[in-house]
């Protein structure tokens, strides 16, 4: 059982950073997408139901100066309200300050309390102490479980650790969830172990790959990265994305994956089109063959059948960053049949995490998030992690 589960909070007040820096719309300021909601409720109610009362933080968007009104968490205040059963979530139109304050001190056992975005002062972003000291009087814990920001250290996620003592320092479930998942694939992999690496840029994600270097049998490289591979190794890509000033890096990743014995698999065939729109004329063509004019903006269907194969044969896999432009509906279908593979072997006993903005709403558009066995909410925390790189907001807790 882990620390928190185990922990009771009864007459606790557990001050949590949650991360509900959720998009809203610009016209409503309605909540467009309320997964990080969704995912901090089972850590919220854990107390509530042990006799504890919250105080919520968190960040929304990036305010600039001060308070701006479409940044403000009261926009949050009411669907929060719903997602906790109809509970009163109180509101402090500030984070420290006078009336946070009251309201946290009077704030009883069984009750919420949100606080105005932290982001409204510009010391939460350079982390300074004060203002973590300030934020820390208001709780009698402090919880941690927003992995979206576990990779800064501001002021509520990492420096205020040190007002509490070991033993009054928590992850809470999404926390939890995110760091198990994320070590099972980096230092409990079962083999054959397959990372999908996908988006736009090669600089993105040098570091992920070489760190991968060390654990992965297999590294399947799609999107329009992949094309920078291809123009490396002599190929013809015609107006596809490439970043050629990356081309010795391309080569120097695919020497060290010889060198260690990790099967790196490009795409043998492409979707292309005669422009990037969603009304391109399309054809499939060999992708180190791409026609003057033309660019590649999906893997084509004997790579997704390739890639497919060495999926299904995994019992770890890893996928970040899409095989295509998915979000038109001529460029989906390597996507798509990405998740299937990665569904299927989930099904047949693989352990698959799916992190990084983009894979994950290809998971959630398919239809496949409850078919693989975690999908990550911490984007460039996430990668920070498979980078190798110490979290602030992580190493605050088990310090």
């Amino acid at each position: 059982m882990s620390k928190f589960s185990a922990h009771n909070f009864a007459n606790e007040k557990a001050l949590i950073r949650v991360d509900f820096n959720v998009p809203l719309d610009k016209a409503t300021l309605a909540i467009t997408d309320d997964t990080r909601i969704k995912a901090a409720i089972p850590t919220i109610e854990k107390i509530l139901n042990d006799g504890g009362s919250v105080i919520l933080m968190s960040h929304l968007g990036r305010p600039k100066d001060g308070p701006e009104d479409k940044y403000s968490l009261k926009h949050i205040v009411k669907h929060l309200s719903e997602l906790l059963g109809g509970k009163t979530v109180f509101f402090a139109d500030d984070c420290i300050g006078e009336q946070a304050n009251l309201t946290a001190s009077m704030l009883r056992p069984g009750e919420v309390l949100l606080l105005e975005n932290l982001r409204f002062y510009k010391e939460e972003e350079k982390g300074d102490e004060a203002f973590a000291e300030r934020l820390s009087k208001l709780g009698t814990v402090w919880v941690n479980d927003a992995f979206g920001t576990a990779h800064r250290a501001h002021a509520s996620t990492a420096v205020i650790a040190k007002f509490f003592p070991a033993e009054k320092r928590f992850f809470g479930y999404v926390m939890e969830g995110e760091v198990n998942a994320a070590e099972k694939v980096l230092h409990q992999s079962e083999k054959p172990f397959t990372a999908i690496i996908g988006g736009a840029k090669v600089s993105d994600k040098i570091l992920i790959i070489e760190n991968l270097l060390e654990r992965a049998t297999d590294i399947i490289i799609g999107g329009g990265m992949a094309y920078t591979f291809m123009k490396a190794r002599g190929g013809k890509i015609g107006n596809s994305l490439c970043e050629d000033d990356r081309l010795d890096t391309a080569l120097e990743i695919l020497a060290k994956a010889t060198e260690k014995n990790v099967s790196i698999h490009l795409p043998e065939d492409s979707v292309i089109a005669d422009k990037f729109a969603a009304d391109a004329n399309t054809q499939t063509s060999p992708s180190d063959a791409i026609p003057d004019g033309w660019m590649g903006l999906d893997i084509g269907p004997k790579s997704a059948g390739i890639f497919s194969e060495v999926i299904r044969k995994s019992k770890t896999v890893l996928w970040n960053g899409p095989m295509g432009v998915f979000e038109m509906e001529k460029f989906q279908a390597g996507t798509k049949a990405i998740a299937v593979a990665v569904a299927e072997s989930t099904q047949a006993g693989a352990f698959s995490l799916v992190g990084g903005g983009d894979s994950v709403a290809a998971v959630n558009q398919f239809g496949f998030a409850d078919k693989v066995s975690y999908v990550s909410t911490g984007g460039g925390a996430l990668l920070e992690y498979f980078e190798g790189k110490e979290l602030p907001g992580i190493a605050a807790v088990n310090s």
